[in-house]
């Protein structure tokens, strides 16, 4: 089940809209001069607390991976980014738009989610020069 918003999301509401809460930590990897600060700043508004970084050492409830086409192979940024996820957190991978610098073409990330061990779930306008991607690890039997 995948669904997109429109292409103008205002960045106010984004954390509620990534279903972030107060008192969650979310952890943020990959943050570079040309993330976005206003995105930022609403998912800190949403839960109350700064972002975390990669060197936290504790469980996080999301993980916010910025990722552009030259950082790299993504299945490593993936699984990397699960180090610290407690289960049932998703990692909302944040890539530019289509015709931005550093576009992450949408095949590669539905063929890395997989080999990472992740689900692609829902694809959101985020920012005007980013869109963020859910990816949770698939339910395991109890």
């Amino acid at each position: 089940m995948s669904s997109t918003v429109g292409d103008s999301a205002p960045v106010t509401g984004t954390g509620e809209r990534l279903g972030l809460k107060p008192g969650m930590v979310v952890q943020e990897l990959g943050w570079d001069n040309d993330t976005d600060d206003e995105l930022r700043v609403a998912v800190e508004d949403c839960i109350d607390a700064d972002m975390v970084d990669g060197d936290y050492g504790n469980v996080v409830d999301a993980v916010l991976l910025w990722w552009r086409a030259d950082d790299g192979d993504l299945v490593d940024g993936l699984v990397d980014a699960l180090t610290d996820l407690v289960g049932g957190g998703s990692i909302w991978l944040l890539t530019p738009k289509v015709g931005r610098p550093g576009t992450v073409d949408a095949s590669d990330v539905s063929e890395a989610a997989p080999v990472a061990g992740l689900s692609q779930t829902t694809t959101a306008a985020v920012s005007k020069d980013w869109q963020a991607t859910r990816l949770v690890a698939p339910k395991t039997p109890a």
